[in-house]
């Protein structure tokens, strides 16, 4: 008798766990079956709110699944970071993280509620959006004439950056072009603008999306664009290391991709993965989002993971050799 119970019990684990597995296995191949969350760690309007909007309104009609978007910004956005670190594995709450989340904080914040590629899986790149540097119009009209300038008038010049990541890449450009230049740091990209337009700073590190308008309505000259990459927005706008012979130079941007906690299936994230690349292989919807600033840009989950490991190795090093002028107080 206690032979067969132990093999009654031994039975009714096997056939519970075979359930498990099954319904398990039943669950991912029918993803979504119910809304799925997009967090984002900004407030309504801003380019993480405006990707994410796109992209899950492209992934419902593809669905045909309800994808919502909300907004928890706040902790320099690990409020919302820690948020979708804590949710189930399931796919139904994914992270619309930017540069600052997966990168810089964990070099500049102390006690970060998280860990980038511990708690979190990522799965594709959304958009990069690329700095470029700017000047009014009555400012110089290259960046030559931009760096002689400066080398004439060593400390005397300032230069603006919002972001973390745009103030590494200021500092960064200010040290490979030999210029004494100092920087001013704003807390965004509309800061940066009323001082470029009032000569409060000389030059600055914009992005192409907000920077975009501006240059349209001739207030802002883009003297170079801080990558190798086309631009579209931006055809006759050299590169630094076109106008500048800066070969040396890597690019600069802010970027904003989509994540889900650790521990989410494969197939889920290759789904959502497959998914954003079918959105982003459209012609029209490239066009369309380059024309409002938006570099649509895609990639795998390797390719992403892959590219924050380097940007963190690249970003600490230059914090390291720099953090005396980056003012991260502000």
């Amino acid at each position: 008798m206690i032979v067969i119970r132990a093999l009654a019990i031994a039975l009714a684990c096997i056939v519970a766990s075979s359930q498990a597995f099954a319904q398990g296995a039943s669950e991912i191949a029918s993803y979504p079956n119910r809304i799925v969350r997009l967090i984002v760690p900004f407030p309504p309007g801003g380019p993480a709110d405006v990707i994410a909007r796109f992209v899950g309104q492209k992934l419902s009609e593809d669905w045909g699944q309800t994808v919502v978007v909300e907004n928890r910004p706040g902790g320099n956005t690990a409020i919302a970071a820690q948020q979708v670190a804590r949710s189930a594995p399931d796919g139904y709450t994914l992270l619309i993280p930017m540069d600052t989340t997966m990168v810089l904080n964990p070099l500049t914040l102390q006690n970060l509620p998280y860990e980038p590629l511990k708690d979190f899986v990522p799965i594709s790149m959304l958009t990069k959006n690329m700095s470029l540097v700017v000047t009014r119009m009555a400012g110089p009209k290259s960046i030559k004439e931009l760096i002689e300038q400066a080398k004439a008038r060593p400390g005397k010049m300032n230069m603006g950056a919002g972001t973390i990541t745009s103030r590494l890449g200021a500092v960064l450009f200010a040290k490979t072009a030999g210029i004494d230049v100092q920087l001013i740091p704003f807390k965004g990209s509309a800061e940066i603008g009323q001082a470029v337009l009032a000569g409060t700073v000389d030059f600055a590190l914009d992005s192409t999306g907000t920077a975009l308008p501006l240059v349209q309505g001739g207030q802002y000259r883009a003297l170079a664009k801080y990558t190798n990459r086309p631009l579209p927005q931006f055809p006759g706008v050299p590169s630094l290391s076109e106008a500048a012979g800066l070969p040396s130079i890597d690019e600069s941007s802010t970027w904003i991709a989509i994540a889900a906690p650790a521990g989410t299936p494969k197939p889920i994230v290759d789904k959502i993965q497959n998914a954003i690349a079918k959105i982003y292989g459209d012609k029209a919807t490239r066009e369309r989002l380059e024309k409002v600033g938006i570099n649509a840009i895609n990639s795998t989950s390797d390719e992403l993971t892959a590219f924050i490991k380097s940007e963190s190795v690249r970003w600490a090093q230059v914090l390291k050799e720099n953090a005396h002028l980056l003012k991260l107080e502000q």
